[in-house]
């Protein structure tokens, strides 16, 4: 097939129709659970989830659990409230915060932190963040922490790799304890966790092992980051979720997703990651896309390169055997 830029462009409701015929029968017939529980955030890939599980397993049958904790956008809740309404299934609200302060997850956060900054407190805000667009330049993909003080101040500094790692490491309670709620809430009701990473997420390693990485099904994990918007614009997902800016919503300061690990938009990103799983030439990509031939190498080269770097993250328990 040739490559052109409407290649990944899908028949969204053929493509609904075959989604909510394998949900039926992978949460029925596979799993012989009664339902699904869905974590939704105000995302985009949630709210595609929570409204497939909808249409295949009936609203009454699914559940949408929203985790805020202390760093969490006020936005995620009136977004995932109005998610549910719209798909008419019933959302419960569990507050993780002090869960997350029994783990020490801020403290230890805050600890790293202020090795780098000593002057942040609990009023500051603080992301981390990887160098510009990967297209500009040949950067490699090294942290920065951007600390935000109370009156707005805005200061970056590249991160040690122990500092980055005990952020991060301290970070991922807060996936990891989603995961736990809402294994709970599908316990509760025989019901399955659908699970939300989509394949730029999966396939590049942005999730948390055993965390947003925890679930029984994935129904949009073999789907790219625009395609997966083609989906939300055909079931109607709320205009405020399609256009809203994709984040972490893990950081206290407002991070995109691009700025936090991918470096690229979505719509270049995946065209160029569709060329390279398909073998297309870098002369032929540069010409379709409208780039030159040392960008689409460099974006190859970064894409690559996350997929060699996190495999670990998809990898399964290893089972010993006799």
């Amino acid at each position: 097939m040739t490559f052109h830029r409407d290649i990944l462009k899908i028949d969204a409701a053929a493509v609904t129709e075959e989604l909510t015929a394998r949900l039926r029968r992978d949460v029925h017939q596979t799993l012989r659970r009664a339902g699904a529980v869905v974590g939704i955030s105000g995302g985009i890939d949630s709210s595609v989830v929570l409204a497939l599980c909808a249409r295949a397993l009936g609203p009454e049958r699914v559940v949408g659990i929203m985790m805020p904790e202390r760093d969490s956008s006020p936005d995620s809740l009136v977004l995932g409230r109005k998610l549910a309404d719209r798909f008419g299934v019933e959302s419960i609200v569990e507050d993780l915060t002090h869960a997350l302060e029994g783990f020490g997850c801020y403290r230890r956060r805050d600890e790293a932190i202020q090795r780098v900054f000593p002057e942040y407190t609990p009023a500051h805000k603080a992301k981390i963040t990887l160098p510009g667009n990967v297209l500009d330049s040949d950067a490699l993909n090294v942290f920065y922490l951007t600390v935000i003080s109370p009156d707005g101040a805005e200061t970056s500094k590249r991160l040690s790799p122990r500092d980055y790692l005990q952020i991060v490491a301290a970070s991922n309670f807060k996936q990891r304890s989603r995961m736990s709620m809402l294994y709970h809430h599908a316990e509760l009701r025989n019901y399955a966790v659908a699970g939300t990473p989509n394949k730029n997420e999966h396939d590049q390693g942005f999730f948390v092992k055993w965390g947003d990485g925890g679930y029984d099904v994935g129904p949009i994990l073999h789907l790219y980051k625009t395609q997966v918007y083609q989906l939300a614009e055909y079931l109607d997902v709320p205009e405020e979720i399609r256009e809203a800016m994709p984040t972490t919503d893990t950081y206290s300061a407002p991070c995109s997703q691009e700025e936090f690990f991918f470096r690229l938009p979505f719509e270049t990103m995946d065209l160029l990651w569709y060329a390279l799983e398909s073998n297309v030439p870098v002369a032929e990509t540069a010409r379709v896309m409208g780039l030159s031939e040392e960008q689409v190498r460099r974006a190859f080269s970064d894409l690559t390169g996350k997929e060699r770097t996190t495999r670990y993250v998809r990898t399964l328990p290893i089972h010993y055997s006799r």
